[in-house]
C-alpha cells in the first residue's frame, strides 16, 4: 500500500498543525497506521498509532495530551492533529502501515515519505 503524508510546515511555538496520511489503496482500512518522527542526528521516534477502525489510540510520552490521531476509512485518511507545538517537535514526520498494532517501527511494512515540521521558538 502506498502512503502519502502531507501537512507539514513552519509554525511558531504554541501553534498547531494537522498532518494527513492518505492512500488510494482499497485495502487501507485493513492496516494499523502509525506516525513516527525523526529529527536530524536522532533515532526515529514513535509518535502515535491508531487501530484499523480508528479506536485505541496510543501516543508517545513526549506528545501525550498535545497530539491526537484520528482516522476516516471512508476517505482512506489518517490525521495527526498537533497542538501546543514545541521546538523539540521539529522533525520529519512519517506515516506507516502495519498488520500489527504496535509502537515499534520494525513492525511497520509500508512507509510514506516524510513531511517536515519546523517549530520556531
Amino acid at each position: 500500500v502506498q502512503l502519502q503524508a502531507c501537512g507539514g510546515g513552519l509554525v511558531q511555538a504554541g501553534g498547531s498543525l494537522r498532518l494527513s496520511c492518505g492512500s488510494s489503496a482499497y485495502t487501507f482500512r485493513n492496516y494499523v497506521v502509525g506516525w513516527f518522527r525523526q529529527a536530524p542526528g536522532k533515532d526515529r521516534e514513535f509518535v502515535a498509532v491508531t487501530d484499523k477502525v480508528g479506536l485505541s489510540p496510543m501516543y508517545g510520552d513526549s506528545v501525550k495530551g498535545r497530539f491526537m490521531i484520528s482516522r476516516d476509512n471512508d476517505k482512506n485518511t489518517v490525521h495527526l492533529q498537533m497542538n501546543n507545538l514545541k521546538p523539540e517537535d521539529t522533525a520529519a514526520y512519517f506515516c506507516a502501515a502495519s498488520y500489527r498494532y504496535s509502537s515499534h517501527e520494525s513492525l511497520y511494512t509500508y512507509w510514506g515519505q516524510g513531511t517536515q515540521v519546523t517549530v520556531s521558538s
